[in-house]
């Protein structure tokens, strides 16, 4: 497994202005000022994991007459259970992957998800939040107003009314968004059964998921007015949920034993890296298939013990599932810990053939290996893999270094600081970024593609730095 630590900034100001599905702590009542959005995210980059949760949404943004709409699913290293969109970007927490014991929960919590891109749900935030600015506004303004009267009348009491008024106007606004977010969840909630419904799959897993919040709620032992917080309550969403869900004739679906598999291997890979030590042995224990925990201790050695004690674990997985691709990434993996990049890059050329979803990260690991390998020979093929995972997968910070050291290898250096120029762009440091643009321009002929992208970079304005 690859699991990249990388920034990504959201698009939105208002995306995490509870569009999340978790409500599981008392935290997380609060309404999120704009400004959180403006935080950058750890989010987490793999083959195998990002495989799997497009294949539970596909169907589901189908339904949603989403599929021809861009949707990215990105993953967030995070280990809460919620889930959130911006734009037509869909998040979701490594932790409610973690944490969801079938594809079904999960499955559930994309179609909630998927029911707020759908009904635009955003922009009507945006203007429901510019309303209730203007509510404010207009209340404070009555407010001052009483004030200075009372103040040139010596009317005590008039003007504790202003203030009153001016406090009242910005209590009132935000409690109107409050309850629009309330009513926008519930939607989201109803049009999820529905695309559930479509796509022949099970509402239980959206129902354990709002009991998981209710029991987490209850154990707080907090009491929570339900008026003062962006979400239903979760035992209110059950109740409005449950008589919907038990009539749909897919109620009583479960999930395919293979799909599960898949879902547990997921798991244990998330556990492993991420839960430290011990991790994946206590979350199956007592699971009748032996494989997800084996595939948890093969990673845990990999990432804690030594590369050959982590090879034959891999190398037993693989007698069982010859051709996982991601079991096959993960041999690739120690390999190139065991120092061993000639043998990780045969391995990763296997990996990237047998994958499915054609994954640019994986990819991106097979170019690392060929660069270490570091003969002329490798070092061409490097950068064609590499550039093969960009055409993939374009926003990967930590597909364009490796590609910058390529071409340096080879003696572009023109494209070598280009590369470096699009990682940094990528990665949000634009300054860094127009700093290796315009030193890439000095190499590259004028108004060849490579000078014109340089441009690009170097003319962008920090979407950031234009809203203050």
């Amino acid at each position: 497994m690859t699991m990249i630590s990388e920034k990504l900034r959201l698009t939105s100001r208002l995306s995490r202005l509870a569009l999340a599905v978790a409500i599981a702590l008392p935290a997380q009542f609060a309404v999120l000022s704009p400004s959180a959005a403006q935080n950058r995210l750890s989010i987490v980059r793999d083959a195998e994991i990002e495989a799997l949760v497009r294949e539970y949404a596909k169907p589901i943004l189908n339904a949603a007459g989403l599929s021809k709409s861009g949707i990215e699913i990105i993953l967030v290293n995070d280990p809460s259970f919620n889930a959130f969109v911006a734009g037509r970007r869909m998040f979701i927490n490594t932790g409610a992957l973690m944490t969801a014991e079938s594809p079904n929960e999960i499955i559930g919590v994309l179609a909630h998800e998927a029911g707020h891109i759908a009904g635009g749900h955003q922009q009507r935030l945006r203007d429901q939040l510019a309303r209730a600015q203007t509510m404010a506004i207009v209340a404070g303004l009555l407010g001052v107003g009483a004030t200075v009267a009372g103040a040139a009348s010596g009317n005590d009491n008039l003007g504790r009314a202003g203030a009153g008024i001016a406090m009242g106007g910005g209590e009132m606004a935000r409690r109107t968004v409050l309850s629009y977010q309330r009513t926008e969840e519930t939607s989201a909630d109803m049009a999820a059964v529905q695309y559930l419904d479509a796509t022949g799959q099970s509402a239980k897993g959206m129902l354990k998921t709002f009991k998981r919040f209710a029991d987490a709620l209850s154990l707080t032992g907090s009491r929570v007015d339900p008026y003062q917080v962006s979400h239903p309550m979760p035992r209110d969403r059950i109740a409005n949920l449950t008589e919907r869900a038990e009539k749909s004739p897919s109620f009583g679906k479960s999930d395919s034993a293979a799909l599960q598999l898949r879902h547990d291997l997921m798991r244990a890979k998330v556990a492993a890296h991420t839960g430290g030590q011990g991790a994946t042995s206590r979350m199956f224990r007592g699971n009748p298939n032996p494989l997800p925990a084996k595939y948890g201790d093969a990673i845990t050695t990999y990432l804690y013990g030594n590369p050959a004690a982590a090879l034959k674990k891999v190398d037993a997985l693989l007698k069982t599932q010859p051709q996982n691709p991601y079991f096959l990434e993960l041999r690739g993996d120690v390999l190139m810990k065991a120092n061993k990049p000639a043998d990780a890059a045969a391995t990763y050329a296997k990996a990237v053939k047998l994958d499915p979803s054609r994954s640019g990260v994986m990819q991106v690991s097979y170019g690392r290996a060929l660069l270490a390998v570091g003969s002329d020979k490798a070092v061409d093929q490097a950068v064609k893999v590499l550039r093969a995972g960009i055409e993939r997968d374009r926003e990967n910070p930590s597909a364009y270094m490796p590609l910058s050291q390529a071409y340096g290898r080879l003696g572009d250096i023109g494209q070598a600081e280009l590369a470096a120029a699009e990682g940094h762009y990528y990665s949000g440091s634009y300054l860094e970024a127009k700093v290796f643009a315009a030193r890439a321009q000095q190499k590259l002929k004028r108004g060849s593609p490579g000078w014109v992208r340089a441009q690009d970079i170097i003319n962008f304005k920090d979407p950031s730095k234009r809203r203050k």
